[in-house]
This record gives C-alpha cells, structure tokens and sequence, in this order.
C-alpha cells in the first residue's frame, strides 16, 4: 500500500528531517483518505519499496519550492530562507500541492531518487587509502598503488573526485586542502592505513541509468531537490561538490552497471590497483542486475594480478540485530589475488559521521 511506504520513508527521516518526516507522515494520511496526494501519485500504486516512491514525493515538492513555484511553503524550508513550523505545514503546501498536481505527478513518475551525497567520499578516501595500500603490501610493494576509480550507480558523479577533496582532521587537512569541498569527516578512530601518503588517482569513470549532468542548471536542481531542506549542511555541502565538479569535469555514461563494468573491466592496467566502488544504490539494483554485476566481478577477479590487482569497495546498509536500528551503512573492501575481506566501518548514510572498526567481512 502506497501509504505504508510513505509511512516508512516517514519513518527513516525520524531525528534527521522532521520537516520531511511531517510532510510524507500527512502526506501518507492524505493518501488514505484519497485526498490530492493519491492524484499526485495516480500511476504509482505499485511502486516497490525500493523505488522509495514517498522521496521522490518529497524530492518533487522541494524542486517546486527552489523554482519558486511555492511561496507559501517556502517559509518552511531553510534551502530558500525559510523555517519550519510543523503545524501549519501541510496546511500550506496544499495550495502548491492542487495547483501544480500534474507537474508534480509526472516528475515523481519521471525520476528516481538521486541523493549522490558528497560526504560519502569521506569513508570513501580512507577506504583507498587502505586498499591501495594493502595491495602494495601484498604485492611486497614499498609505495601504494595508483587507483582507477570506476563508480557504478555515479549518478551526477560528485563522488569521482575523492582525491580533490579536502578532509579536516583535528591537526591537519588531507587530500587537497585549497579544495571548494572540504568535509569534516567526523571520524571516530582512523582508517587502518598511513594517513602521510598521498592519493594518486589516474583514472576515474562512472555510469548510471539515469545520469546527472551537473553542468546544467536542471541538473542541479534535481540533486538539490533530494536534499532533505531542513539539512543545511547537507545543503551547503552539495553546494560546494557542485562547484568543484564544475572545476573537474567527469562524464558519467548512461549504462546498465553489469554491461557497463564488463566493458571497463575487461582492460587491466598494470602497476594500477581497479576499484570498483558503488554507495547505497544496491536497493535500487533488479535481482537479475544484482547477479550480473556479481559474476562480471567474479569473473575479473580470477584474472586479478599482484601487478594489476582489483578491488570491490562499497558503503551500503547491511541488516542488524537491533530492531530499533535495523540496517547500518558499512564500508566493505575486497583486495584480489590478495584474498583480504574486511569491513572498515560504519557510519551515518550520507557519510559521516564515520567510525573505523576494522572486523573481517563475513
């Protein structure tokens, strides 16, 4: 029921969002009682739990706001100068809700959620650091490898420029510290590497099946709008990765991942460490696009070298025990022909705050 999924996305802003929270929670209520949401979301009813049809409700609601096509929900969201007052907040989106239902309906039928969230390449740094690393030390190598970077699922690909970002510790700044974008990785512990070497990065490429130019204004606005509005930093962050990939340009080829890697991965290069890395899409992958993916990889793996060794480096939510919590986002490496399987860490989903706690990946 569209409702429950509404209700549930609802539920996973809890703490982070409240302004999201209470619009997709009256937003569930007014899809019970058939209200303009159900018009908005007519063609939708049987949208599956991983399509997360109740953000890109929200997403389509925030576009309308940053196109200034809303003044009267625009006092509730920070992103345009507002503050949120919980009470009257659907109340005022329902004009904008009538007004631009058509709109709204095929711009939540037309997108998927694209949140390609820039704090992630805060894990994602230590996490080449280590796996560069490690492959020189089981190739009996004294400097790191090089990395080619190859990101399924890049969408506008804000992520393909770990190593021109810059990264604020307590006494120092690493990767690049007169970066547009330097994060504050808030990390608790340190990635199990040595944090002096350098990140050399000679190749970087990504796909998506909907890929973002964010070199267009439209672009933009469709990755602003999946930012939860009342998330300022989030906000300024975005921001800042908008204006160093207009510095540094990377295309991201329009591609299914399993056909796109197998293309990419049927060219080893030697004395490079390939990583394959990707960052909470695996929800959104098909089953059958799932297994692909895997054997693609599989089949690059036995054919890894200790001069051209490959990595699997991942940050996904993984289930737990605590029902309270659920799921958890973890950073996974895989090092071939090396044989290492670690999980580095965990953290929050859109990259920090992050803690090293390196256990083996079972």
């Amino acid at each position: 029921m569209l409702a429950e999924l509404f209700a549930a996305a609802a539920h996973g802003c809890r703490d982070r969002s409240p302004l999201t929270q209470r619009l997709l929670d009256d937003a569930a209520a007014d899809l019970t009682r058939g209200g303009v949401t159900a018009a908005i979301m007519a063609g939708s009813e049987r949208d599956r739990h991983g399509t997360v049809p109740g953000l890109r409700f929200a997403g389509a609601v925030h576009r309308l706001v940053l196109e200034g096509r809303a003044p009267d929900l625009a006092q509730h969201y920070p992103t345009v100068g507002g503050q949120p007052h919980l009470p009257t907040l659907w109340q005022d989106a329902l004009p904008a809700l009538h007004t631009h239902a058509d709109l709204l309906r095929r711009r939540v039928q037309a997108t998927v959620v694209q949140t390609n969230e820039p704090g992630r390449s805060a894990p994602l740094y230590g996490g080449l650091l280590v796996a560069a690393q490690e492959a020189a030390r089981a190739a009996e190598r004294t400097v790191p490898f090089c990395v080619r970077l190859l990101e399924v699922g890049a969408s506008g690909g804000l992520n393909l420029r770990p190593h021109h970002v810059g990264y604020r510790l307590e006494d120092r700044v690493l990767g690049d510290p007169g970066s547009p974008l330097v994060l504050d990785p808030e990390w608790t512990g340190r990635p199990p590497a040595d944090l002096a070497h350098r990140l050399r990065v000679v190749g970087r490429a990504g796909c998506d099946l909907h890929p973002v130019d964010v070199s267009t204004e439209d672009g933009r606005l469709h990755l602003s709008s999946f930012v939860w509005a009342d998330q300022v930093r989030r906000w300024n962050r975005l921001r800042d990765a908008l204006d160093l990939a207009a510095t540094d340009p990377v295309k991201v080829e329009q591609s299914p991942g399993p056909e796109w890697l197998a293309k990419q991965l049927a060219r080893a290069e030697r004395d490079v460490l390939t990583v394959v890395w990707h960052s909470v899409v695996w929800q959104y992958v098909s089953p059958a696009d799932r297994a692909m993916g895997r054997a693609v990889l599989a089949d690059a793996a036995m054919k890894a070298t200790r001069t051209s060794p490959l990595a699997l480096l991942v940050f996904e939510p993984r289930r737990v025990d605590d029902p309270d919590v659920g799921y958890r986002f973890e950073l996974l490496l895989k090092l071939w022909p090396a044989g290492i399987s670690l999980n580095l860490g965990h953290g929050a989903g859109h990259g920090t705050p992050f803690t090293w706690d390196v256990t083996p990946w079972e």
